[in-house]
């Protein structure tokens, strides 16, 4: 080092920075990236590797990969456990490294949680052309593979002269850090470029605080947004994920104590309230409650907190069907405050609720609404009841049994992660949550595969606690492979895997559009040519204990408890295996209480399809534009 400034190479200058800088929120700091994963390869092995080597753990924590989109899963379970407070970066080398990067990116920008992606890039000399692995684009010299994550990212940046690292490193902190417009971050690294020396200012190193800012409603939209209100006879809130990163929940629980109205929510937004709060009438729309979808269906007001609006939650725009329902949509992002109509009331859902609150002192909804949806809450959990109770513990579980196996061992410490297949469905229904952040569904983008990695970021960022991950085969198969670095770092986590021989999800969706289950067995191939024959003789428990899993099999629901129940006293990495029945020989979740739009062939020849299509033309009249 010499004067003011600092030799070191463009990676190891990038490590320096990011090990110093924070976020704020309610006065408290916190490391923005708290460690990094990586795979290395040439195109970062010299450059980010070498930095992290030399930096050492104590500056920046590393975590060893298996396959590149997973970490950008364990990245995001970490961010979003974290709050949004703390997140991890991602390295991985050119090529085939960086594109495996786009499905996390795709699934962090989503569902707005921040990551920080440094892929490998082709080099900026261009001392041989093309080198190994490079794109070669005739009409455009300067991409290379890395320009797919730019329509995945929040923002993107390539690095093409050290220098250009300063301001790149400063606008990527600031995207990370902000409520409204935090995702993935991409810092596009050529190879030469990490590795090539300049001298640093000192002042790129102090430690930095990117306060995170919770913007207070303008006072005429609430005042427009409080007159809705009391003006509703049936009003509904409907919470989303907005709530969680805000910190909002608590102050959303007094809101909805104060003035009874019901609270309904999407997957991001379940557990914003206990299950056990007598506002709570559970999940929204097409997976949602019979109590929730009823309310929806009449509501009068409907305040949206911190929800994008997606077709799940709307019910494709069939749901809400009072003649003169209105929407108020407070949401931090001006985006997604606009949307159904609704009257926009931008800023932070924490400050929002709390000057909603302060402004509806006194007021209340009728108490026969408040009976109404009370008696809508019981008999819904009644159901619920019924779907988690066997007939006999002697039996195969079905899958709402396996959930019904859980909810009896549960507490508040635990975490259930899930992303896609029947189980989203099932568990918005039917999840009694005990704790705001026990309920981690990925639904935004559903993404196969997130399971077991997110687990492993939210074990990082939740110690101590356990931590569930529920897969069905087909997601299993998927992405198995960051079992290997629960084991290598001995991150207790609970896998959960419900064996169903095939796609489940898409296989009963195929049946009802009049696709008849085409391809979504896992089968031999029948003397037809379909894949109906014997069941595939595949042992995925036994591929888990290849990977080094603790690993516990369950026949029966008796089985099924006493496995949980080791799993969860656990301090290894446990894996229980189940074989589930099926929900349409025995007694099932509950039918789905809402529409959702999948269009159907419009023309065919096969009966199924020509019946599903009537079907479909009778749901779809219902649709209506909120404008």
């Amino acid at each position: 080092m010499t004067g003011t400034t600092r030799r070191l190479t463009t990676a190891q200058a990038l490590i320096a920075f990011l090990a110093r800088q924070y976020t704020a929120r309610d006065g408290v700091n916190h490391r923005l990236i708290a460690a990094t994963w990586g795979i290395f390869g040439h195109g970062n092995v010299a450059g980010i590797g070498q930095a992290l080597l030399e930096s050492g753990p104590d500056a920046m924590p590393f975590h060893q990969g298996r396959n590149e989109q997973a970490m950008v899963h364990a990245a995001v379970g970490y961010a979003r456990q974290s709050g949004r407070l703390s997140a991890h970066a991602v390295t991985t080398s050119i090529g085939p490294g960086a594109t495996n990067l786009v499905t996390g990116a795709a699934l962090a920008t989503v569902n707005h949680l921040p990551v920080l992606l440094l892929p490998g890039d082709t080099f900026a000399s261009r001392p041989a052309d093309p080198v190994l692995q490079q794109l070669e684009v005739p009409y455009a010299g300067d991409v290379s593979v890395n320009d797919c994550l730019r329509p995945v990212s929040r923002h993107f940046d390539r690095i093409a002269r050290p220098e250009a690292l300063i301001p790149a490193a400063l606008n990527a902190m600031s995207v990370l850090a902000d409520p409204a417009n935090t995702g993935a971050v991409t810092l596009a690294l050529p190879q030469d470029v990490q590795a090539e020396a300049y001298d640093w200012p000192e002042e790129f190193f102090r430690e930095r605080v990117w306060q995170v800012r919770a913007p207070a409603v303008d006072p005429d939209e609430l005042d427009g947004a409080v007159g809705e209100l009391r003006q509703a006879r049936r009003p509904l809130i409907v919470v989303g994920g907005g709530v969680r990163h805000a910190g909002a929940q608590d102050v959303l629980a007094r809101f909805a104590e104060d003035t009874g109205i019901p609270v309904a929510s999407t997957q991001a937004g379940k557990g914003a309230l206990v299950h056990d709060d007598p506002r709570d009438v559970g999940g929204i729309g097409h997976t949602g409650t019979a109590a929730a979808d009823a309310l929806a269906r009449t509501a009068d007001v409907v305040l949206g907190v911190g929800t994008r609006w997606t077709d799940f939650t709307t019910a494709s725009a069939t749901l809400f069907q009072h003649p003169g329902v209105r929407f108020v949509n407070l949401n931090v992002r001006p985006a997604d405050a606009h949307k159904m109509g609704g009257r926009q009331l931008v800023g932070d859902a924490r400050t929002g609720l709390a000057a909603l609150h302060e402004a509806l002192k006194g007021h209340r909804v009728p108490a026969g609404y408040e009976a109404e949806y009370t008696r809508l809450k019981a008999d819904w959990e009644r159901r619920v009841t019924a779907a988690y109770t066997p007939a006999s513990d002697g039996l195969r579980p079905t899958q709402a049994q396996v959930l019904g196996a859980l909810d009896t061992l549960v507490t508040g410490d635990d975490i259930l992660i899930n992303a896609a297949g029947s189980l989203p469905g099932d568990l918005h229904q039917l999840w009694r949550t005990r704790s705001h952040d026990q309920y981690h569904v990925e639904y935004g983008y559903s993404c196969m595969g997130y399971e077991i990695p997110a687990a492993i970021g939210v074990a990082l960022a939740a110690p101590g606690r356990p931590v569930w991950a529920l897969v069905g085969d087909g997601t299993y198969l998927m992405n198995p492979t960051e079992i290997v670095t629960a084991v290598q770092e001995n991150i207790p986590i609970k896998v959960v895997i419900l064996q169903n021989h095939g796609y489940a999800s898409i296989g009963g969706l195929s049946d009802a559009v009049g696709g008849e289950r085409f391809g979504t067995a896992y089968r031999f191939r029948a003397p037809d040519g379909t894949y109906g024959g014997e069941v595939l003789p595949v042992d995925l428990a036994a591929n888990a204990a290849s990977l080094g899993m603790r690993v516990l099999r369950a026949e029966t629901v008796r089985d099924l408890r006493e496995a949980l129940a080791e799993a969860r006293r656990s301090d290894v990495p446990t894996c229980v295996y189940v074989e589930t029945e099926r929900p349409d020989t025995v007694s099932g979740p509950p039918p789905a209480q809402a529409w959702w739009d999948v269009p159907v062939a419009e023309t065919a020849t096969r009966t199924s399809a020509v019946t599903a299509r009537e079907e479909y033309e009778r749901h779809v009249t219902a649709r209506r534009r909120h404008l």
